[in-house]
């Protein structure tokens, strides 16, 4: 596996590939690789010739008082990780090669509607920096397919959203969350959970488990949604919402079918996001 740190020689070695005629999938992560990213870069590796990841964590999609400084960086670690997942490519620039004249005069891209509400409520302008980045590495890397993990559900549906807007010729993967044996979901962040919040943390899911099997047999929605609430409160979570919309983030409405539960709660300093996806009954 080759790691690269310019764009120069990104583009170099990219053309290479597609002068031979191979397709090209990319993985774009911020570090810290878990077993979820992983599952991303085998995606990518049964459908396309090539696979690179990039690592980068972007500054642009955290807020003031989040943990941009404290967030794990670990190349060394994440390279031997993705050599032994059987990468081709890793691209890890630092913030000067991304953004050359500083945040505050970078062109940005913003998603309306589907950035709205959810984790965009929580944090403000934190998809117009992923959509940016994002944005930035589909023109750099130009590839066939991209591939992203389902348990950043509003995240992913921006990237849907963008591609489509903006014609671009890429196909969107969505990759199934993986989870530890107890439910929770995979993130980077929790590293950040000491052992009686860890022990705590898979109620998220349990809490969702519980929901699910409550609306899919007909209970009220917002009743469902308040012990919801109230469990994880009784629980030690601070919740920041927890909602039922339209699989498409659309509002739920009398003939919806498809939809998906959404949660982002605190433990401690930490915040936690977990999606279920149901079936709503007729």
């Amino acid at each position: 596996m080759r790691t690269l740190h310019d764009i120069a020689a990104l583009r170099e070695a990219l053309a290479t590939h597609r002068r031979a005629g191979r397709t090209i999938g990319l993985v774009p992560t911020m570090g810290n690789l878990h077993a979820g990213h992983l599952a991303l870069v085998a995606a990518a590796r049964r459908r396309a010739d090539v696979v690179i990841a990039t690592i980068f964590v972007n500054p642009m999609q955290f807020g003031p008082n989040e943990d941009l400084d404290a967030y794990p960086r670990t190349l060394a670690e994440d390279r031997a990780k993705l050599e032994a997942a059987d990468c081709d490519l890793l691209f890890a620039p630092d913030v000067a090669t991304i953004y050359p004249r500083g945040l505050a005069v970078q062109t940005r891209i913003s998603v309306p509607e589907v950035s709205e509400g959810l984790c965009g409520g929580d944090r403000p302008g934190h998809f117009d920096g992923v959509a940016t980045v994002v944005t930035m590495l589909f023109n750099l890397v130009q590839p066939d397919l991209a591939c992203f993990g389902e348990k950043d559900y509003q995240q992913l549906a921006v990237i849907r959203r963008l591609v489509a807007d903006l014609h671009l010729p890429i196909e969107i993967v969505g990759v199934p969350i993986e989870r530890a044996e107890d439910g929770l979901a995979l993130s980077s962040r929790n590293g950040y959970l000491d052992p009686a919040q860890r022990a705590l943390a898979p109620e998220l899911h349990r809490t969702l488990c519980g929901l699910r099997k409550a609306l899919e047999a007909g209970e009220p929605v917002e009743d469902s949604l308040a012990h919801g609430l109230a469990r994880l409160r009784e629980a030690g979570f601070a919740p920041d919402y927890l909602e039922l919309r339209a699989a498409d983030l659309g509002p739920v409405g009398e003939t919806t079918r498809d939809a998906v539960l959404l949660v982002a709660a605190r433990l401690g300093p930490t915040r936690l996001i977990d999606n279920l996806s149901l079936t709503l009954p007729r």
